[in-house]
């Protein structure tokens, strides 16, 4: 079987976005289907989603993989990067209960 051309896909940044937004924070939750990111940006005493990503858990695996890898070469060339502080409250990365 002959191997599949690669086709470049033209992506298109609009405007509005070009600037991103800024996120300190992150809530993930996730049904059979989809996996749902809110960027969420916290001030106290308040907070707001900045952004929300909604995925297949497939592409969810891949998204992982690809924060790793970015991650490990940033690494690589900045040097270690220290996990923040776990926040207080239960907004955000909240890590999960051992059973």
């Amino acid at each position: 079987m002959a191997a599949e051309k690669m086709k470049e896909i033209k992506i298109h940044l609009p405007e509005k976005l070009q600037g991103g937004v800024y996120a300190n924070n992150m809530s993930v939750s996730h049904t059979k289907e989809e996996f749902v990111m809110d960027f969420l940006m916290i001030a106290p005493p308040a907070g707001a989603v900045t952004a929300r990503v909604i995925t297949t858990p497939g592409n969810m695996k891949r998204i992982i993989a690809a924060l790793q890898d970015n991650m490990k070469k940033y690494e690589q060339k900045f040097g270690e990067v220290k996990a923040a502080e776990t926040p207080r409250g239960t907004i955000g990365f909240v890590p999960p209960t051992k059973h």
